[in-house]
């Protein structure tokens, strides 16, 4: 898995892109079903601009959520409730407190609803 965002990211104009693959294994430890995030990957950290003030868009605990949910969201044609599961879960492995991971994935689940 990868360590510190410069291991695995760098800041690519207003968002990021992925330098190294990310694998994400989905579910339980072990079940051998795997996200995995190319290189080269452009992603963003989009935070409404009224919420700024409490989220920092670039706080190095949103860059791998981020980059997996737009991975999911955008490449591989998920739902965005399928795209918010490992949102959150890369969220609370990165130390993202139980309130603002609540806060976060409900923004990503319910935007442009439709």
């Amino acid at each position: 898995m990868p360590g510190r965002p410069s291991d695995w990211c760098i800041r690519h104009g207003d968002g990021y892109l992925t330098t190294s693959e990310i694998a994400w294994e989905i579910g339980a430890k072990g079940s051998g079903l795997f996200l995995y995030v190319p290189p080269g990957f452009a992603f963003d950290v989009s935070i409404p601009r009224w919420v700024g003030w409490i989220f920092d868009r670039h706080d190095p605990r949103y860059l791998k959520a981020a980059a997996l949910h737009d991975f999911a969201l955008h490449r591989l044609g998920w739902g965005r409730v399928s795209a918010a599961a490992p949102f959150s879960e890369a969220l609370r492995a990165d130390g993202v407190s139980r309130v603002r991971r609540l806060a976060m994935v409900l923004a990503v689940t319910i935007h442009k609803w439709r």
